[in-house]
């Protein structure tokens, strides 16, 4: 094979795997995200939420409850109404689910990769010139999904919450398209890849230059707008169960029904994606950029090792514990559960002293080892923020209470909207008195 063929073929590789990562990723995120919805709204209730399905001795503190719910969603008989408008009515969730999934391959996950022979990959799917402007244009899609499901059910409870969720998302549109003016000004892109790289210098020397220290009404704007704009709590008046029984998906049953949860779950990783690129500084970890990362990793590869090797032994030690706290409690295989999960973790720990015994062998591959590890840094780095900004979506959903119409009204058009427009206000009056936000 010649080497342009090579090419070729390495580059149409990289691109499905692209879109593979972009697809599978947000997806898989869900059922982990469900069960930090039940495990953090137990913890803010005081109870102990899943943690008694099990398969055989493992029960993995009520990861075994996503397999039950999984094979019930998929095996339940599939009921449509009669006077259901079927096209519109089976087209809904495939619009949700759908306008969700092609948002994020806009969102860079880490920086370029740049590998010998002159190799660059990088870590965004869709390279548009309208950047952030993508991510507008899908998610006011996302409406319609609602709207029709609502209207094609043919039931007025349906109906409601389907004109719930427009007038929800004419009112918090606005302030969300706004709030982040005041960043374009300030980065001078709508480009996410070039924002993200912006926010890798300092402020005052010290201070990482992310977009919540220098627009932070921007942030808070941008952040209550998207948790209107993902119908979660306290903004979930199109599903409203105390008076609209279940909203716009009161008709629907079985996978469709899970299309609809999956899709609020995807939403509420894009919306945290994308706070954490504007707001929280993306793929930059702080005082370390790439060429930082690349010429350190050698030692940082060696420091995450042994890190990684620690927190499994430190989890051993717990499991341990765990068996020999309520051994006997069961009477059967289910009292080892910690004690298989104590070897499994030490195993897993002596695996990554191995790999740090190699490196300090071998040597570490800078010339291709270096690129890639800063990438799987910045990669982690990324994905960390995305889950603490999830937790915060569960947190605020489980502790503030649903907002009533008028409120929720008067919060989009009389509280952000003014703040969106005085904060464009602001910043540019003081980018024309310092000549440009400067770290």
């Amino acid at each position: 094979m010649n080497p342009d063929t090579l090419n070729a073929v390495l580059d149409i590789g990289i691109v499905l795997a692209k879109v593979l990562f972009f697809i599978l990723f947000p997806l898989s995120l869900v059922p982990l995200l469900v069960w930090l919805e039940r495990k953090v709204s137990a913890l803010i209730q005081d109870r102990p939420g899943p943690n008694r399905a099990a398969i055989g001795f493992v029960r993995l503190g009520g990861l075994i409850h996503l397999i039950g719910d999984t094979f019930k969603m998929l095996s339940k008989e599939q009921l449509i109404p009669r006077n259901v408008h079927l096209f519109h009515y089976l087209a809904a969730p495939v619009i949700i689910a759908g306008v969700a999934l092609i948002i994020l391959p806009v969102v860079p996950f880490a920086d370029v990769i740049h590998l010998p022979g002159g190799k660059e990959i990088s870590m965004q799917a869709l390279h548009l010139d309208a950047g952030i402007l993508w991510y507008f244009a899908m998610t006011s899609l996302m409406v319609y999904g609602v709207v029709l499901a609502g209207w094609a059910s043919n039931n007025k409870y349906a109906l409601l919450g389907g004109v719930r969720s427009s007038a929800q998302l004419i009112s918090y549109e606005l302030p969300l398209g706004l709030s982040v003016i005041g960043l374009i000004m300030t980065f001078g892109t709508v480009h996410l890849n070039d924002m993200v790289i912006a926010q890798g210098d300092l402020l005052f020397g010290f201070l990482p230059k992310w977009g919540i220290f220098i627009q932070p009404l921007a942030a808070i704007v941008f952040i209550v707008c998207a948790f209107a704009e993902t119908n979660r709590a306290p903004f979930d008046l199109a599903e409203g169960e105390s008076e609209l029984v279940a909203g716009f998906h009161v008709e629907y049953g079985g996978m469709l029904f899970g299309t609809f949860f999956m899709a609020e779950y995807v939403a509420m990783v894009v919306a945290s994606a994308m706070i954490a690129t504007l707001f929280f500084g993306g793929w930059q970890i702080p005082y370390l950029p790439t060429e930082r990362l690349i010429a350190l990793a050698p030692v940082l590869s060696q420091v995450a090792l042994a890190g990684a090797a620690v927190v499994m032994l430190g989890l051993a030690f717990l499991s341990y514990r765990f068996y020999a706290k309520y051994n006997g409690k069961f009477k059967d295989i289910r009292d080892k559960e910690g004690l298989i999960y104590c070897v499994l973790l030490i195993l897993a720990a002596g695996g990554a002293f191995a790999t740090m015994g190699a490196l300090a062998m071998f040597g570490f591959p800078q010339e291709w080892g270096g690129p890639l590890f800063a990438a799987l840094a910045q990669m982690g780095a990324f994905i960390g923020k995305i889950l603490a900004i999830c937790i915060f979506f569960i947190w605020v959903r489980w502790t503030l209470p649903r907002f009533r119409y008028d409120q929720l009204m008067f919060l989009g058009w009389k509280s952000l909207l003014p703040i969106a427009l005085a904060n464009i206000f602001l910043t540019g009056v003081m980018i024309f008195l310092t000549g440009g936000l400067k770290g």
